[in-house]
């Protein structure tokens, strides 16, 4: 059974959880190729049997464990991700959240494990792109998409593009240099100013004219 490919029943499971817990932390302390299956299972506390009846391979844990921190992610981007602003203000709330995940020492650990061992394991590459990038620019996407449905983007706009924009400018110094652990750490003021300057940016390439009534819901 796939780390994607289970029952609702089975996500809520405490013995699926605690495997999460064990794999994520001995992924963050030893990395992904030092990590067995044999040592989740023990440091779970969990048969192997248990083990891969939720997850069939080490890369599907891997994706499972990422998975698992892009969704506590997108449970508070909700109370970010708010369309009662306009759309600059609410594209510098929803900027400051993303960047504040994205530098988050987990995630950064995270991001570093795949980057670092991705040519020599190829599954684990597709797996954390799949269940972490991929995952938040959809979620990204869909922000977008709502607020072009209430006309605050160009009716020519693609809300997909306008997501990979707004990611990547996000990530960019800021990110790598937190990735690379290259002092200082961003400081707010510099958070603020990243996610205000590729609000600004998003707001003139897509944002539309002001004035549009909005979609009736």
């Amino acid at each position: 059974m796939s780390a994607t490919a289970c029952p609702a029943e089975t996500y809520r499971s405490p013995k699926r959880a605690a495997v999460l817990d064990a794999a994520g932390k001995l992924f963050l302390d030893n990395g992904y190729a030092a990590v067995s299956m044999d040592a989740v299972a023990r440091q779970a506390g969990v048969s192997k049997a248990t083990l891969y009846a939720y997850f069939t391979s080490k890369e599907a844990l891997f994706a499972a464990v990422v998975a698992n921190r892009c969704t506590a992610m997108a449970e508070t981007l909700e109370l970010a991700a708010v369309h009662d602003a306009p759309l600059d203000l609410a594209l510098r709330r929803l900027g400051r959240h993303l960047l504040d995940f994205f530098l988050a020492p987990q995630v950064v650990t995270m991001f570093r494990i795949a980057l670092g061992e991705g040519t020599r394991f190829p599954d684990l590459a597709r797996a954390y792109y799949a269940a972490g990038p991929l995952a938040g620019r959809d979620r990204v996407t869909a922000w977008m998409e709502e607020e072009k449905r209430r006309f605050r983007l160009r009716a020519d706009a693609d809300p997909r593009l306008a997501a990979e924009h707004f990611i990547s400018m996000l990530r960019g110094t800021v990110l790598l240099r937190g990735a690379l652990g290259i002092p200082p750490t961003p400081s707010e003021a510099e958070l603020d100013a990243a996610a205000a300057a590729a609000a600004e940016v998003i707001r003139r390439a897509y944002g539309a004219e002001s004035g549009a009534e909005p979609a009736t819901r």
